[in-house]
């Protein structure tokens, strides 16, 4: 799916801003059609925003169910022959949207866009039209990710999950309305190749009509370097500027469809996993960063430009140089500028907790159910997971600045279902993008020796606690034991490439400690340095994606004290004192290595 631009022939309408909201308190909302006027004791909720933390009542926080959002909109004027598309960057976790009293579409899956032609139900050009979204925030075994609802002890709804993070909920992203004429630009795909200094540009572009295309590539000065007429080609760029990590040089394909403009910007670059090494460009690749978290005060996994901004200027100044979008995908502006600040992505689905057996999230321990079965994740959650695997790398392919699919994070990956689960998986992924190396996030419990689906990937990912949630404490042991899983690896999977995806201890800031406790920011400097020495030791580790960027919220829990305290910095965007030592490592890194 395109990304909106505004350009000749489209016009862009941002209609974010503050909405009419209501909490469905008895999911009733649908049989009594609210839809088909002004939503009843409506109060008003800013969009991009989850609801969670802007609405004060307890109950209404941990809704599980239906939140209802509303605004007027206008039809633009000098509409004429154009078609009118209403777009939402995402809704967590489906959504049900009406254009004054016609149900216009259906979306399932919280974290990429969905978009409708509205133009023959929104109304004249001038006139305005109610627009009504119904958010879903339940989770089902049927979805991506999993989870189910169950009553309490006082009949109430709760909703349980097997992923560390709290369940916001709302529209998290823009909403807009952009125009296009009725025969434009559907689709675009490009990849690139480097033969010596020169760069290739190979092009697909699908056409809704029957309107004839050319195509011209611009430098990032705007001059025209090469041309070409036709649906699918390849343009040739001498002494082309190649995108590189810490080098965004974009290239812009100007793409013509009749009336139709579109603009899709191109990294000119490669990406291949060789033996035990990421190349990008040919060159070697070592990768410094962090899993992070679409998290924030108050806003909770709303999309916000300042806080983007600021995140990216903290990964600068600590030496960052990569991130990995866990456990879902980001929205498509951060994307945007990775590529324009030339950061490198793995970029994830938002298949996390399939891990039933193994536990976590808020699941209870008494339900005792098999993370593959009928009753669980089955085959429609498995065409569900397709469905999301396949829309992400639809959305995210020309991004230069992804260079690694991640499928899910940390999946029960130890048995024959796992396998019988994941091997298709694999394979459609690999069918949506040759191009690209394949991966999924391994969990502590799936060993070198019990592990049944990583020779399907390209990369090993590695999320390691050594030192904390094992051999608490003792560092020695935690060393020793992380030296003998990765010798476990090596042995059984010779020739593919580590990265150590996750790793870290949670630490409150302020807590000093002589002693060096868990718990202490002296613990979490000395527990990194433990893990930073060991990958020093093993040329085949090629990556260090700490976690996490910064403190994050979630589900209340006796191991969580006000939310996951792993990160190298505050959730308010402090840094503790592991930033500054970690930070003296990869500046030095990056001198050595380059960005």
């Amino acid at each position: 799916m395109l990304t909106v631009r505004e350009t000749s022939s489209r016009n862009v309408f941002v209609l974010d801003g503050v909405w009419d909201f209501k909490v469905d308190d008895q999911n009733s909302g649908i049989n009594d059609r609210w839809f088909t006027g002004p939503l009843p004791d409506s109060q008003t909720m800013a969009v991009p925003a989850s609801f969670n933390d802007v609405v004060t009542c307890t109950e209404a926080r941990d809704h599980v169910g239906y939140l209802w959002y509303q605004r007027e909109a206008r039809v633009p004027r000098g509409l004429g022959e154009d078609r009118l598309v209403l777009r939402f960057g995402s809704a967590t976790h489906s959504a049900i949207v009406w254009v004054n009293d016609t149900e216009v579409t259906r979306h399932e899956g919280g974290y990429l866009p969905f978009e409708v032609d509205i133009t023959d139900v929104a109304g004249s050009e001038g006139e305005t039209f109610r627009l009504t979204v119904c958010v879903d925030n339940r989770l089902s075994w049927e979805t991506i990710p999993p989870g189910y609802v169950k009553k309490d002890s006082t009949g109430r709804e709760r909703q349980f999950y097997y992923h560390d993070f709290y369940n916001y909920a709302g529209i998290h992203r823009s909403v807009k309305l952009y125009t296009r004429p009725a025969d434009h630009v559907e689709n675009v795909t490009v990849v690139t190749e480097i033969e010596g200094t020169t760069g290739i540009v190979n092009y697909e572009v699908v056409v809704a009509g029957g309107a004839d295309v050319s195509v011209r590539l611009l430098d990032a000065s705007g001059q025209q370097v090469a041309e070409a007429s036709g649906a699918k080609g390849r343009l040739s760029v001498p002494n082309a500027h190649f995108w590189a990590p810490g080098d965004g040089y974009l290239y812009t394909l100007e793409i013509h469809a009749g009336e139709d403009v579109y603009p899709q910007t191109v990294g000119i670059r490669t990406v291949e996993v060789r033996g035990t090494e990421l190349l990008i460009n040919g060159k070697p690749f070592y990768f410094r960063g962090y899993g992070r978290h679409e998290d924030n005060i108050v806003r909770g996994k709303a999309h916000d430009n300042v806080m983007m901004i600021h995140d990216f200027e903290l990964m600068k100044w600590q030496g960052a140089n990569s991130f990995r979008t866990s456990h879902y995908p980001y929205a498509e502006e951060v994307m945007d500028y990775a590529d324009r600040e030339g950061f490198v992505v793995i970029d994830e689905t938002s298949a996390v907790g399939l891990n039933v057996g193994i536990g976590g999230g808020i699941a209870t321990a008494e339900d005792k159910l098999k993370t593959f079965s009928p009753e669980t994740c089955n085959e429609r959650t498995q065409a569900a997971h397709r469905r999301e695997i396949e829309k992400l790398i639809a959305r995210d392919k020309n991004h230069p600045c992804v260079v690694i699919w991640s499928i899910a994070n940390e999946p029960e990956s130890f048995t024959e279902e796992s396998r019988g689960y994941f091997a298709p998986l694999a394979e459609a992924a690999r069918k949506a993008d040759p191009t690209r190396p394949v991966g999924y996030v391994n969990v502590m419990l799936a060993t070198p020796d019990n592990e049944k689906i990583t020779d399907l990937f390209d990369v090993i990912m590695l999320n390691r606690y050594n030192g904390w949630y094992v051999q608490t404490g003792n560092l020695a042991d935690a060393e020793a034991a992380l030296r003998t899983e990765i010798d476990g690896w090596l042995k059984n999977y010779p020739g593919k490439p580590i990265i150590f995806t996750e790793y870290g201890p949670d630490t409150m800031n302020g807590n000093a400690d002589l002693y060096r406790s868990p718990w202490s920011q002296e613990y979490q400097i000395d527990m990194l340095a433990m893990f930073h020495k060991v990958f020093d030791s093993y040329p085949e580790v090629i990556g260090e994606q700490m976690w996490n960027f910064a403190d994050f919220s979630t589900v209340p829990g006796i191991m969580r004290v006000g939310g996951n305290k792993k990160g190298m910095f505050t959730r308010d965007r402090n840094p503790k004192p592991a930033a500054y030592a970690v930070r003296e490592r990869w500046l030095r890194m990056r001198e050595e290595l380059g960005f």
